[in-house]
């Protein structure tokens, strides 16, 4: 028979184990994060994002803070939870959120850019199949360029001033894994999108998914609406519809995977929910919007057939 002894905690260290920084926790138990904006990113699951002691999962909309997180991601009860966070057997001690939020918060600034955009061009031409009248239609928008460092395609978005206040750098390296990060200090409300005059808004999860959509449907592209989340985060969705003069159609393009369904679900539900306006799911035959526009290019005389639902 297991007996497993029941420990009692004090309000002062239940406490303290909720407020200890998530990230601090997780990187010193082996854990790898991204960055994302304010927030950091869990690479096992980039549907959860933590950020001080605060934690959310923007599929299944919940959150709260580290007791909860530590319950939910290590499937152990309350008192496991507590006694984790406070160190357990290993005798660490966990930064407070408190401590990281009394460092200087970095300011959002654009990385440097290049003088030319040629290896951005090349990226997004050659390997990716975009058209060069899309790419340099945002490029003179002043929402995509090169960056001087690493030479990344830098994808900006802006508020309704004009004022670049998110950017996603890609990395254009032709071999390895690609690097995608969004920059510190970006507001997740203003990712890379284009304002359209009339109703309709198309929502993707990525830059490069948005630009093959238009590729692979250019007809008359610059009347309507488009917002990549860099994720599938709902919040640059509410901010492009409150931009809309009159908005009446939401289409959901996001990946055609398990993360894309549930994304999708969320968003009709909370989009119906705050603006009453329908959706619709558009659905990509390959796994992506680029995988789709690399295919037709690759087969130029089968056609690309939209699921819609």
């Amino acid at each position: 028979m297991i007996i497993k002894e029941y420990i009692l905690f004090s309000d002062e260290q239940k406490r303290r184990a909720n407020a200890v920084d998530l990230e601090d926790y997780l990187l010193r138990r082996g854990e790898k994060l991204l960055p994302s904006g304010r927030d950091k990113r869990l690479a096992s699951d980039h549907s959860v994002t933590i950020r001080g002691s605060e934690w959310f999962d923007h599929d299944t909309q919940q959150g709260g803070h580290a007791i909860d997180f530590v319950r939910t991601h290590d499937g152990c009860s309350f008192q496991e939870a507590v006694a984790k966070l406070l160190g357990g057997e290993q005798g660490q001690t966990f930064r407070s959120a408190s401590e990281r939020n009394a460092e200087p918060q970095k300011l959002f600034a654009l990385p440097l850019p290049h003088h030319n955009m040629r290896r951005v061009y090349a990226y997004l031409m050659k390997q990716r199949h975009i058209d060069r009248d899309i790419i340099t239609h945002f490029a003179r928008a002043g929402t995509l360029y090169e960056d001087a460092e690493y030479h990344n395609a830098v994808f900006v978005g802006t508020d309704e001033h004009g004022v670049p206040r998110h950017a996603q750098k890609r990395s254009t390296n032709s071999c390895g894994r690609a690097i995608k990060l969004n920059v510190e200090g970006s507001d997740a409300r203003y990712s890379f999108h284009h304002l359209g005059n009339d109703g309709d808004l198309y929502v993707f999860e990525a830059p490069i998914d948005l630009l093959s959509y238009l590729a692979l449907y250019p007809e008359d592209w610059q009347r309507h609406s488009y917002v990549a989340c860099c994720g599938t985060s709902y919040e640059p969705v509410r901010w492009m519809l409150t931009q809309m003069e009159t908005p009446q159609m939401v289409s959901l393009c996001l990946d055609h995977d398990r993360a894309g369904e549930r994304g999708s679900e969320r968003m009709a539900e909370q989009i119906a929910s705050e603006f009453g306006i329908p959706t619709r799911r558009l659905i990509s035959e390959q796994k992506d919007w680029n995988e789709d526009l690399c295919a037709k290019q690759e087969h130029p005389k089968q056609g690309m057939e939209m699921k819609m639902r």
